[in-house]
């Protein structure tokens, strides 16, 4: 009969420790990415769209709104995840769009997206 060292032992806790470290981690990101802190629209033309990453690879926008003729528009900037949603977007270059969006909170890391506002769907106006 063999006795655990106290190497083992430490070995074993070590393991244990990063295995909990990464569920927490993991557990963590996809509550914050399923879980929205807000839901909302916004309308405007669409400035600029592409699909940027070094690894993960999302689709980054920024939608100009003009709330008065002839004053300064604001800008939102948003991430797409869904191709879909990507290319109804892209569709819809030059015209005025509505972008619904949720926002979350959180988030780890840039790997889903640069912002924390992700576009769910889009509407033309006409």
């Amino acid at each position: 009969m063999e006795l655990k060292t106290g190497k083992s032992r430490v070995g074993l806790w070590t393991v244990g420790f990063l295995l909990v470290a990464v569920l927490l981690f993991v557990g963590y990101t996809w509550i914050s990415l399923t879980w929205s802190y807000s839901k909302g629209e916004r309308a405007g033309y669409i400035q600029k769209f592409s699909r940027k990453g070094w690894v993960c690879k999302t689709w980054e926008g920024e939608l100009a709104m003009v709330a008065v003729p002839g004053s300064m528009p604001e800008k939102f900037y948003f991430s797409v995840r869904d191709d879909a949603v990507a290319e109804k977007i892209n569709q819809s270059m030059g015209r005025r769009i509505v972008l619904y969006y949720e926002q979350h909170v959180g988030i780890p890391t840039s790997c889903f997206g640069e912002t924390g506002y992700f576009v769910k769907g889009v509407k033309t106006i006409e």
